[in-house]
């Protein structure tokens, strides 16, 4: 079992349990600190960690130089992510980073909005009920305009959900007063109280290519999204550009305009095409990787055609 230690704000670990009791021991960390051990759902104060207390000659010697609490790196960042803020459904998302698995568990009767054609497994008192998301704008977008929506009918169920391309997954709990906006491929699951709405960007999101058809998601609950290739998060103050085929979502309280480079012939010869340019406060999600740029990486490589 790993267990990480919140004092004072900063987290460290995650530590084995025989660790946690070294520092408890030396002094390093306090009994009031808060401990989350893994796969737990909420936050604990570190005596009241399971088998935390144990008799004093059991415990492990103290160096004189014991190690002190150091803060995580990305080495420490587990495959497996079980949320511990707000949030309506209880869910673990495995294989971060590189192929994210989500697991959500559904109350008895109640529902969840999947992207169509992502369900991976799900328990027998499942039910599948389609939907059409957007209209004609989203058929355009060239992207699905199906949201399948499942019901735990008589008691709760589980559904594994496997979004279509290899990358990260994130979560955000929408608090009713916010709003999210997806490219309508990075669209993952919803709770029912999640509206998702096409949001049609005209000529802006035609000359794009890759294309800004987006999805303004709005309301109470769960919302999950994902990436192609890995995930950062950004925080913005100002201003700041990504190009469009590396937008991956948004909050509402940043305007974008989207725009070439340079000219009409930086935007045809360059390779960058157009760039979103973002104005306010907020954040910004952006992918690491795009389909259309490996795409034309593995094309030198693809099999010829022998005419001869």
């Amino acid at each position: 079992m790993k267990i990480t230690i919140n004092r004072e704000g900063q987290e460290y670990g995650p530590y084995p349990l025989e660790q946690v009791r070294e520092l408890l021991a030396n002094g390093t960390i306090q009994s009031s600190d808060l401990a989350h051990c893994e796969g737990a759902t909420e936050w604990v104060k570190v005596d009241q960690i399971p088998g935390i207390e144990t008799a004093d000659d059991s415990l492990p010697p103290v160096l004189d130089s014991a190690p002190a609490v150091t803060p995580s790196t990305d080495t420490d960042v587990p495959d497996t992510y079980t949320p511990t803020g707000q949030h309506e459904h209880e869910f673990v998302i495995e294989c971060k980073p590189d192929f994210s698995y989500l697991t959500v568990q559904v109350p008895g009767n109640q529902s969840l909005k999947v992207e169509s054609s992502a369900m991976a497994t799900m328990s027998t008192n499942m039910a599948m009920k389609t939907k059409m998301k957007g209209g004609f704008s989203r058929l355009l977008g060239g992207e699905s305009i199906f949201i399948n929506e499942f019901t735990a009918e008589g008691g709760p169920a589980e559904i594994g959900i496997a979004p279509g391309s290899p990358g990260d997954m994130d979560h955000v709990y929408l608090n009713g007063s916010e709003e999210i906006f997806l490219q309508s491929s990075a669209y993952v699951a919803s709770s029912m109280n999640v509206e998702v709405d096409s949001k049609w960007q005209g000529l802006k999101g035609f000359f794009s290519g890759e294309g800004l058809f987006l999805l303004r998601c709005a309301g109470q609950g769960d919302l999950w999204f994902n990436t192609y290739g890995a995930m950062i998060e950004i925080p913005v103050d100002g201003n700041y550009v990504v190009d469009t085929s590396h937008v991956v979502a948004f909050t509402s309280g940043l305007q974008y305009n989207v725009e070439s480079v340079g000219g009409l012939k930086s935007l045809f010869l360059s390779g960058e095409g157009l760039v979103c340019r973002f104005h306010g406060q907020g954040k910004v999600w952006i992918q690491t990787r795009h389909p259309m740029a490996f795409a034309n990486w593995t094309w030198p490589f693809r099999p010829q055609k022998n005419n001869g």
